[in-house]
């Protein structure tokens, strides 16, 4: 997603958008890689020499409260965010740390003893050891 794009992209879900909310938006957008703050904020520092670590983590609770980016808490100290708003579940790797997608769909998942609760968030994660450190 393009800078120009991720203008028009906030401004369609009320989002101002200043520099560092198009740069943080732009960055999550074009990673898989399911960053957190401080990835996020040693990344975008070079560019954005007044950036601080405050404006990054206000910048991702608010994408998260409009429904644009999700927070993935696999681990409870660890907070990572994904602009990838669609079905689909997070594994994260025991060995090298990494977060990596996997599809599925979450909307046929049977829930079995909540029938009746109305749903509002599905998070379905998976730990163990990706197949390249096996």
């Amino acid at each position: 997603m393009t800078i120009e794009h991720v203008g028009e992209f906030l401004k369609s879900h009320q989002i101002k958008p200043s520099y560092q909310r198009l740069k943080v938006f732009e960055y999550l957008a074009n990673t898989t890689a399911h960053p957190t703050v401080d990835t996020i904020y040693k990344a975008l520092l070079p560019e954005i020499p007044t950036l601080s670590k405050t404006t990054v983590y206000n910048t991702l609770n608010l994408f998260v409260d409009q429904g644009i980016a999700q927070l993935i808490t696999i681990e409870e100290n660890e907070a990572r965010y994904d602009a990838d708003i669609s079905s689909h579940g997070h594994f994260k790797c025991e060995s090298c740390e990494q977060v990596l997608d996997f599809r599925m769909d979450l909307g046929e998942l049977s829930i079995k003893g909540h029938e009746g609760c109305k749903i509002h968030h599905k998070h379905l994660y998976f730990k163990g050891v990706c197949k390249d450190c096996q």
